[in-house]
């Protein structure tokens, strides 16, 4: 009787301690995140003053702002840190760039910087510099067969010109056309559409539109604008253009400098009511050479240089 007692009392002790805890060697690797993290205190940010609390909402607010303007403007929206130049002294670095090249076969090139934001209208225009940079314009005219248009087209030195005519060389020949500029008169149109022309012509550029001014109700005056104009058209935030040869004297390049800025200039103002755009930055280069800033002076900074020693044959 004693005996079951004492076995019972020992069975009631056993049941009444407690389990011992499972060690930190027994818990699965899986498992031993969780329970870690469940032990700890989560600790909460102090809301602070209302002073504090202004601060961070306009932090945020300047946060999302620049990450809603970062995309917007192209990678020219700023000018670049680089020395800028009179333009005499950037033709004279050029022309030591070019040295031993063929005079004939090398230009001055210009790069506009704009300030733009993407996807918005581009400015496109066709100008005549005052020293024309090549004149190989070779025009063909789409007109009707026997109008004044076809007149004009041949007295003003047109290499080709008519409708249907036109159409079957252009497609019989799309690699070797003998023209590099397309106009088309207004009565000529629906026909141009028809022929289905712009696979051809447009990767060219010699598709003619009413944005780039190429369809026309004066052939004449038309053909005689072109014959020593240049177009260009803004592309990704800036604008090149071939703006002189080699050989020009600083005169003659200063010339057409200004001519080309203030085209984009006004070009700009008649765009403001549409989008801002900014003028930031010209850069004056050459075919081989690199670009140089220009400071919108002329002399050059060495008094032993004069323009007549930048106006000679390399």
């Amino acid at each position: 009787m004693a005996s079951t007692k004492q076995c019972i009392a020992s069975m009631a002790r056993m049941s009444l301690t407690s389990a011992a805890r499972p060690t930190t060697s027994q818990i699965p690797k899986f498992l031993a995140p969780s329970i870690i993290q469940g032990q700890t205190q989560t600790r909460w940010k102090s809301a602070g003053t209302s002073a504090m609390q202004s601060r961070e909402r306009e932090k945020e607010k300047l946060k999302r702002k620049r990450r809603q303007q970062r995309f917007k403007e192209y990678k020219y929206a700023t000018p670049s840190k680089e020395e800028q130049f009179s333009l005499c002294d950037a033709m004279r670095y050029l022309r030591a760039a070019e040295v031993g090249r063929p005079p004939g076969s090398v230009t001055y090139e210009l790069a506009l910087k704009i300030r733009t934001i993407k996807n918005g209208p581009v400015l496109r225009d066709r100008i005549r510099l005052p020293y024309p940079v090549k004149n190989d314009t070779r025009i063909a005219v789409i007109c009707k067969e026997g109008s004044g248009a076809m007149h004009d087209a041949r007295t003003g030195g047109a290499v080709a010109f008519g409708e249907e005519s036109l159409f079957e060389m252009i497609k019989k020949n799309p690699n070797k056309l003998p023209f590099n500029r397309l106009i088309c008169h207004v009565d000529s149109e629906p026909a141009l559409k028809k022929a289905a022309l712009g696979r051809i012509l447009g990767p060219k550029g010699l598709m003619p539109s009413l944005k780039t001014n190429s369809i026309t109700k004066s052939v004449k005056s038309l053909m005689h604008e072109m014959v020593g104009a240049e177009n260009y058209r803004e592309k990704i935030g800036a604008i090149r253009m071939p703006i002189g040869n080699i050989q020009f004297s600083p005169k003659m390049l200063t010339e057409n400098v200004k001519a080309m800025v203030g085209s984009v200039k006004d070009n700009i103002v008649v765009m403001e009511d549409r989008v801002k755009k900014d003028l930031i930055e010209v850069v004056l280069t050459s075919s081989n050479g690199p670009g140089f800033p220009l400071s919108g002076g002329f002399s050059p900074t060495d008094d032993k240089v004069l323009p007549a020693h930048l106006s000679t044959a390399m």
